[in-house]
């Protein structure tokens, strides 16, 4: 996939936004496996919030790019033994799956900085490779992460299957939107449900996707 432009992306999640009748989503720039200049290169052009895999390859930037200002997410599994490295330099953590990472993480969050935002991973497609809570599972995490003052519970975040099929794919971004917005009505912050990324954003857009995560589309293909 070649890269597109910061502006033309941005236009085109608009408009996917616009044909759906919904709010334009936030993007997150996935910028796992590139350098510091990369990023810097993008948040030159307005960039603020991106997306890292691993925790020290994301530190390692984090701290050369401290002085830019840049909002940064967790979206890759987190091990627990990583746990208070992440508490301590993301500003969010996409991938919360299970209770364990939330009490290393709200015991790791430094004191001076605002409370960590946190999404709630779920396995939509219950995939045997990907990570993630089950759907049922979610109210009761939620529960744990609400109780706990250092985190702010914002809401949820999947990878669905990457089916062939049009109508597979949506299913999976609609039972995303339904737990969603069943959290939402019972945890007033709650206001983000990430999901969509460069090959199918428009339609995790159309079903209701807050915010996508988005790293070929805007890099170009990893090599």
């Amino acid at each position: 996939m070649s890269a597109l432009p910061l502006s033309t992306l941005l236009l085109n999640l608009h408009n996917a936004a616009s044909a759906a009748g919904r709010p334009d989503p936030l993007l997150l720039a996935v910028s796992k496996t590139q350098p510091a200049s990369a990023v810097a290169a993008l948040a030159a052009q307005g960039q603020r919030a991106f997306g890292e895999n691993y925790v020290q390859e994301a530190v390692a930037k984090i701290e050369q790019l401290v002085t830019l200002g840049l909002e940064w997410h967790l979206i890759g599994h987190l091990q627990s033994n990583k746990a208070e490295l992440a508490a301590r330099n993301f500003d969010w953590v996409q991938s919360v799956d299970r209770a364990k990472l939330v009490a290393a993480l709200a015991a790791h969050r430094p004191a001076d900085r605002d409370a960590l935002n946190v999404l709630i991973q779920v396995n939509i497609d219950d995939e045997g490779s990907k990570h993630g809570c089950t759907p049922e599972q979610v109210p009761a995490l939620a529960a744990l992460i609400a109780e706990q003052p250092r985190l702010r519970l914002r809401g949820l975040m999947a990878i669905p299957a990457p089916w062939p099929e049009a109508e597979r794919r949506v299913q999976a971004f609609e039972r995303m939107r339904g737990l969603f917005d069943a959290l939402a009505v019972r945890y007033p912050q709650v206001d983000t449900l990430s999901m969509g990324m460069s090959a199918d954003y428009a339609e995790a857009i159309a079903h209701g996707a807050t915010m996508v995560r988005v790293g070929s589309a805007l890099f170009g293909a990893r090599h």
